[in-house]
């Protein structure tokens, strides 16, 4: 059995692979980060995807790749974890930068609540809350 601190790291690097694999459009490897029972969604959006094939599609159709809109960086911090044995609650501040024809723009500052689950293969999201605290233009899709 892992020990606490060993989860923490987990847990810091599952966060970590949400922020790389979003930026970086690989959205197989994004849903791979949920449970089979997740759910997530963005906060301007009514609906939520259920489950890692649903969240890589949702992601896919408002995520914009290379030529198709600008280029964002997500940055993950102030992280507080909470250890319950296999379920871990986490609450994280995040920032998007993406890029613009200025420079970089500050598009997104908010609060991740997030519940995560011990599986086979590691800490995965069960429930991301997603709170768009500070929003400016997103450069989405939709």
């Amino acid at each position: 059995m892992p020990s606490a601190l060993e989860d923490r790291e987990a847990i810091r690097e599952l966060l970590a692979a949400y922020c790389f694999a979003l930026d970086e459009c690989r959205f197989e490897e994004f849903g791979a980060l949920f449970a089979e029972d997740a759910e997530w969604g963005p906060q301007r959006l009514p609906q939520k995807a259920r489950g890692p094939r649903e969240i890589a599609a949702l992601a896919r159709s408002i995520v914009p790749v290379a030529g198709e809109g600008p280029k964002r960086r997500h940055l993950t911090t102030n992280i507080v974890i909470a250890l319950e044995g296999d379920r871990a609650r986490v609450k994280s501040n995040f920032l998007m930068v993406r890029e613009s024809k200025t420079g970089p723009l500050l598009a997104l500052a908010g609060t991740y609540e997030d519940e995560l689950v011990r599986t086979p293969s590691g800490w995965r999201f069960r429930h991301r809350e997603i709170h768009n605290d500070i929003a400016g233009e997103l450069g989405l899709k939709r």
